[in-house]
Order: C-alpha cells, then structure tokens, then sequence
C-alpha cells in the first residue's frame, strides 16, 4: 500500500522516465534475446528456434581461426592507443579551461572546442581525406616548401593507428571536457584563495585543488572506457579501411561487418559480438574492485 502510494505521489516523474525506459526494453534488451543464435547453426530459412545447435562452436573458432586473433590484436592495440593519448586529453584541457579567468574569452573556446563532437564520422574522415590524399593540402605544402614528393598519408600501415587517434582526440576532447569541468564547478573558490595566501604557485593549486577535486570522476570514467576496450567504433575504422591497411586496421566491429553481413555468418558474427560483451562486463568488474581497493567509490 506504501508503494502504490509512493508511486502514485512520483507519477509525473515516471512519466518522463518512460520514454526513456521503452527505448532501452525495445533497443537494447529485446534484441538480446536474438543473442541466442550464438550457440546455433542460424538459417534464415530455418529461423531461430528450428536452427540447429552447435554448442560453443563458434566461440572456439573465435581463437582457432588466425585471423580473429590478428583482428583482436588490432582492436586491442587501438584501444589502449585511444586510453593512452585519447583519454587524458579532455582532463587537460579541462584544467586548462578553468585556469582561464575572462568568462567571455572562456565560454568562446568551449563552443569552439565542443563543434567537432557534432560532426559525423563521414564529414571528419571526408576532411582528413582532402588534407592528406595524394594531391591534398598537405602534400602540396610540403612540395612547396621543402620539394618532398607526394606522400600516400591513407595508404602507409604505420600511419593507420595514430591517425585514428589524432582524429579522436580532435573530434571527441573538447565534449569529453564537460564532465570534468562540472565536477571543477563544485569546488570552493576559497580553496583557490586559501591556496594563493599560502603562497601555492598555480601549478601547486592545480596539483592539491583541482586534480583531487577530478579524480573520482576519472576514475569512474576511466571503469567505463575500459568497458568497451573491444568497442572502436565501426564507423570511423570502416570509412579509414582500403585494402593497404586491411591486415592492421581490421578490427572486431568491421569484421563483425564482413563476416555477419557480407559473408551471412551471423552465427559467428554474433558470438564474436558476445564475446566483446563479456569482456568488457569483466573488465568493469575487475576495475571497479581494483578502485575500490585503492579507496575509490567506483561506479557500484
């Protein structure tokens, strides 16, 4: 009785929760039930309950087959590359940001640096390739200044892996800075003075003010992002891929793509996508533990 009660005197609040809640029983969780043609020989003909089962077949072949393993390196190694130079970016531009003290000039390079967030892939990847083809900007700035001759930036292997993080970093910094500069805005300006009485330099300040003040938040976000360590985003690599740069920048979510849709192995394709899930639940998990060994609140 207490709870229909309590519901009934929240109901305005359920009703803005609803739509959300559908969104994520229809897109996220009903579709999981499709998860099951993991463990099964899936014909379309067939469908999902008449198909046969295979166990974990498909799972076995994920570390049988050479190519799978590659592809997992690929998509490791990206990752970490994203954590290790993506990651810390927004955190120091954040900081940089609120060391700046004229509001306007402020507010000006946060819009500026937000803009690229609302770019699609296709346009970023569209602006690389015009800067870096063979006859684009920087190609004939080089020949200009220093007579080098064309360089074919999109089809040298080596150049593959930091130029998806660059493009990252410059698309995603400026939108990851949000969070940290929230979390910058709880902290007491009498903390700042406090500091600059004692005679703390700036960078004093930033050290024993404004990294403690960032830290939990790094921490949490930091959990999260090692969530998806499988996750590269299909759509920037896949738009990067030519065949010159297939056997390292191949990664799960565009191989996932040529097996399950290309190749109709979608019973594969699926439980590699499982695979990924899995991964990054345990992950979290370990994560999480680790932090709150380490006296963080972690995100549960």
């Amino acid at each position: 009785m207490r709870s229909k009660k309590k519901i009934w005197q929240g109901r305005y609040m359920y009703v803005f929760v609803l739509p959300g809640l559908v969104y994520f029983l229809l897109y996220k969780y009903v579709p999981l039930l499709g998860s099951v043609i993991a463990f099964k020989e899936y014909s379309p003909f067939q469908g999902f309950v008449d198909s046969p089962w295979v166990g974990w077949a498909h799972f076995i072949r994920i570390f049988d087959n050479a190519e799978v393993v590659q592809v997992l390196i690929n998509t490791l190694v990206l990752s970490f590359l994203q954590i290790a130079f993506a990651f810390p970016v927004p955190i120091l531009l954040a900081i940089m940001l609120n060391e700046v003290r004229h509001e306007r000039f402020k507010k000006v390079i946060q819009s500026i640096v937000y803009l690229p967030h609302f770019l699609s892939w296709v346009v970023v990847i569209g602006i690389v390739t015009i800067f870096l083809r063979s006859d684009g900007l920087v190609n004939n700035l080089l020949q200009a200044w220093f007579g080098l001759e064309s360089i074919q930036f999109l089809q040298i292997p080596s150049l593959f892996k930091p130029l998806l993080v660059l493009e990252v970093i410059w698309k995603e910094s400026g939108w990851g800075t949000i969070i940290f500069l929230a979390a910058l805005a709880g902290v007491h300006p009498e903390l700042y003075e406090a500091a600059v009485v004692d005679g703390a330099s700036r960078l004093r300040r930033i050290w024993h003010i404004t990294l403690p003040a960032i830290r939990s938040t790094v921490v949490i976000l930091l959990i999260l992002r090692l969530g998806t360590v499988l996750d590269n985003g299909f759509e920037q690599v896949f738009l990067m891929l030519n065949p010159y740069v297939m056997d390292i920048g191949n990664v799960l979510d565009t191989y996932v793509y040529y097996k399950g849709i290309l190749q109709s192995d979608f019973s594969f394709a699926t439980a590699v996508g499982l695979f990924k899930s899995v991964v990054g639940l345990l992950l979290v998990i370990t994560a999480n533990r680790l932090a709150k060994k380490f006296g963080e609140e972690g995100i549960y």
